[in-house]
């Protein structure tokens, strides 16, 4: 079953057109790799996934759904979560209110439940920070818990961000350079940490990766993009031999 199909997207910047004609299509339990050069047009198409851009043309579907036009809460509310290039935490909270953020939508209380500290708040706030630390656990982040999230190696803030988009209850998780600064040790730590998050809460991944070994290490198919425009696409050891996709990331 698709969790994602993505038909004849594009998009225009005044007279540039960023992204054109774009196809994708994310079975449930697929973790799929978006690769390409640099201003190839691959963070262009999350943010035109999640609603921070309105496609010009083309239509969105997330389990069989049009949601074109939809807001970025309302998106993530049907079940898409991203990452980002640039870690966006809140820093000088811990690392469990990190987490906790993202949950407003499945645990609600009302301020006069919060204000007077009513049963209500109590049993949802000890709810919230047992789900918060059985995802932490899945990164080993659970001894950090109460520290600021500021303090944490950058490695680890990487992590956050994911547990933080898991949070969410996605249906579709979107990594845009998840090993970015990371050293070969963190990557191959989190090869192994996205295999497992997509094994075990049976969710369909798509990446933005420039880390050849790790698209290799856990894609399953990936696609290629060039000045906005699909260069390649199917199974990995396929598109990266292709000459073209070489060309397109070493030169002629």
């Amino acid at each position: 079953m698709n969790v994602l199909k993505i038909s004849n997207l594009g998009i225009n910047f005044g007279g540039l057109r960023a992204v054109d004609n774009f196809n994708l299509e994310i079975n449930e339990g697929e973790l799929v790799g978006l690769i390409g050069p640099n201003g190839a047009g691959k963070t262009t198409v999350f943010n035109m996934l999640t609603g921070v851009y309105a496609p010009t043309d083309g239509t969105l579907q997330l389990g069989g759904v049009k949601y074109n036009g939809k807001t970025t809460y309302q998106i993530a509310n049907m079940g898409i979560a991203r990452t980002f290039q640039n870690i966006r935490l809140f820093k000088n909270c811990t690392v469990l209110d990190n987490v906790k953020v993202a949950m407003h939508d499945t645990y609600r209380y009302s301020v006069i439940d919060a204000v007077f500290r009513l049963p209500k708040y109590y049993r949802l706030e000890k709810q919230m920070n047992e789900k918060a630390i059985e995802l932490l656990k899945i990164f080993s982040l659970e001894d950090y818990a109460e520290s600021k999230a500021s303090s944490l190696p950058y490695g680890k803030q990487r992590e956050l961000e994911i547990v933080r988009a898991l949070a969410t209850n996605p249906k579709l998780l979107l990594l845009d350079e998840p090993a970015a600064g990371m050293n070969p040790n963190e990557t191959k730590e989190l090869m192994n940490t996205i295999k497992k998050v997509r094994d075990e809460f049976k969710i369909a991944i798509l990446l933005i990766e420039h880390d050849m070994k790790l698209v290799k290490g856990i894609c399953e198919k990936i696609t290629v993009l060039n000045y906005g425009c699909v260069l390649a696409e199917g199974d990995v050891e396929t598109v990266l031999s292709n000459k073209s996709v070489i060309s397109a990331y070493l030169g002629d």
